[in-house]
């Protein structure tokens, strides 16, 4: 058990911003409504074990997205203020390894082990965690600190977003990352 924390784990904190709060933007539904409260439980004993946090930001390149450097939703929501001494990825892609010194910093730091929550499952959650996992990080995921929204398909289908969701960490199981629970992570501290 000592051994994982021993690791120095870096806790990667995906897109935790303000303009994920516009539900009827991103979809009309919204699954695991506690991630929020699991994010900040989860960042609260990093900062208490004195463990890495990185902080990733999406600043969208489109001016009419909540996300965008422009508008309000694209700041951190209240619980995720960055402390001084946490570093700020910013990206402008779904990967926060792309166009960023995320693996660097990683690198620099002799950082071999990633825990992944945020947002969206489905988008920059899963690309940052696909990447970690060809980057040879160790990656874990924590299935319920993470949400995403409804999504319409390709034929006007309008799927679930506990079913994005849900499939989206079926693909990332065991091939990207190990997925746990918010207290099947705690347990390994």
């Amino acid at each position: 058990m000592g051994s994982f924390k021993a690791k120095k784990p870096a806790l990667l904190l995906v897109d935790i911003q303000k303009g994920f709060e516009d539900i009827p933007y991103w979809g009309g539904e919204r699954n695991n409504p506690n991630a929020e409260k699991n994010m900040e439980t989860l960042l609260s004993v990093w900062r208490d074990q004195e463990l890495p946090v990185f902080h990733i930001k999406h600043c969208s390149t489109n001016p009419n997205s909540p996300l965008s450097k422009n508008n309000p939703g694209n700041a951190f929501m209240e619980f995720n203020t960055p402390k001084p001494n946490e570093p700020i990825i910013e990206k402008e892609v779904n990967s926060a390894f792309i166009g960023t010194d995320l693996k660097t910093q990683l690198e620099q730091n002799n950082i071999d082990t990633v825990v992944i929550v945020g947002l969206t499952t489905d988008h920059c959650v899963s690309t940052t965690t696909r990447m970690a996992g060809n980057f040879g990080f160790e990656t874990y995921l924590i299935d319920d600190a993470i949400a995403t929204f409804n999504k319409t398909g390709a034929n006007g289908e309008l799927y679930s977003a506990q079913l994005i969701h849900d499939t989206a960490i079926a693909s990332l199981k065991d091939e990207f990352a190990t997925i746990l629970s918010t207290t099947e992570l705690l347990n390994k501290l």
